[in-house]
């Protein structure tokens, strides 16, 4: 059974790339160690995108949020640190195949449940980097 987290329904700001009939999501849990999770349409029965925290991969992430953006989930500098980044998965064929989004994270404002898929302007950030070393 699937468990929804805290944040019952997340609202897209921007629908993300290449889906734009998606606007509505559910976090939801899909391992016991609350790493991994399914960032699951609610508008589209069979969308879904797996979704891990930076920090136990990449713990010197930290993204630049635009101040746009920022007002757009409705984040204050009072807020920032209760924002959660979420890293988008692509699966390989093995786990060394497995690769993050860094240019493109995905940011959500649990407390007013807005989020948006953020294309970073840092061109130094890979589209493709390895999920473990």
């Amino acid at each position: 059974m699937i468990e929804a987290m805290d944040i019952p329904v997340i609202e897209l700001a921007h629908p993300m790339p290449g889906f734009p009939a998606d606007e509505r999501f559910a976090l939801v849990r899909l391992d016991d160690t609350g790493v991994l999770h399914g960032f699951r349409s609610l508008d589209s029965d069979d969308l879904q995108f797996v979704v891990v925290p930076p920090a136990p991969f990449y713990p010197d992430y930290a993204p630049e949020i635009a101040d746009e953006v920022a007002d757009e989930l409705g984040i204050s500098s009072d807020s920032a640190d209760d924002v959660l980044v979420l890293l988008v998965v692509r699966a390989g064929a093995t786990l060394a195949d497995t690769t993050v989004n860094l240019r493109a994270p995905l940011v959500v404002n649990p407390a007013t449940r807005r989020a948006s898929q953020v294309i970073l302007d840092d061109v130094a950030l890979p589209l493709a980097a390895p999920l473990v070393a």
